[in-house]
């Protein structure tokens, strides 16, 4: 929850002037309320991702916004399960299979977040957390469907605390997230499939990060918020 209309659009066109590295996807997920603004100022190289999505198509679901509301501002994207709308505002397992539904139906492109509790942590089931998560909510959908699906890992407790799993340990879980890709699916759905690391992600442990084998980007708070600090995540590949 930053940035007003102004400085969003302000923020979209001070990157429209930088110089950004090839084939390195760019997407932006800003407020619901400068999501237009956003889509209008925003170039064809530039993603723009809805936060949250409703589970409902439409009807006396008061303070929802629907997929076709976002696709009609031109949204084809959305965050679902991110661990703030888990843990803050109880979306469980059940809520999020709902929403993962509703973006597919619409063929959006769904980002669907993942990620254990210190406790699950440090009780060695971070794993088993992962895998329970990704079985209960997004592996009902087809090979096909996966094809829109890129997976954002991001250990609740290196979010936003200035701990960041080491690269070790992210590289460990993206790896154990690619195989249960291939157990469900197969090798080449696996591949296809860009898993993100979430997680106190900025310029200094970036490139370290993004280095590893089967992290193939990130999920990025605070770092994203300046300009300057963006470009220089984009060019830690």
């Amino acid at each position: 929850m930053n940035q007003n209309k102004a400085e969003a659009v302000a923020f979209i066109e001070a990157l429209a002037t930088k110089e950004k590295p090839e084939g390195v996807q760019m997407m932006l997920a800003p407020s619901y309320v400068v999501l237009d603004a956003c889509s209008q100022a925003a170039s064809e190289d530039l993603i723009l991702a809805a936060q949250n999505i409703s589970q409902h198509d439409n009807g006396a679901y008061t303070g929802e916004v629907s997929a076709d509301m976002l696709k009609s501002i031109g949204v084809q994207t959305v965050l679902i399960g991110h661990s703030e709308r888990r843990s803050i505002y109880g979306e469980n397992h059940k809520i999020l299979a709902e929403k993962v539904k509703q973006a597919a139906s619409h063929n959006m492109q769904i980002v669907f977040c993942v990620g254990e509790s210190l406790e699950d942590r440090e009780a060695g089931k971070a794993e088993e957390t992962v895998k329970k998560q990704l079985v209960d909510s997004l592996f009902f959908l087809s090979s096909t469907q996966m094809k829109n699906v890129i997976i954002a890992y991001e250990p609740v407790w290196a979010i936003g605390t200035g701990k960041t799993a080491s690269p070790e340990q992210a590289q460990e879980v993206h790896a154990y997230i690619r195989q249960l890709l291939v157990d469900k699916y197969d090798a080449a759905t696996a591949e296809g499939v860009s898993v993100l690391y979430g997680g106190s992600v900025n310029t200094s442990n970036a490139k370290e990060l993004f280095a590893k084998k089967d992290v193939d980007g990130g999920l990025v708070g605070g770092a994203s918020l300046k300009v300057d600090s963006f470009v220089e995540l984009l060019h830690a590949f």
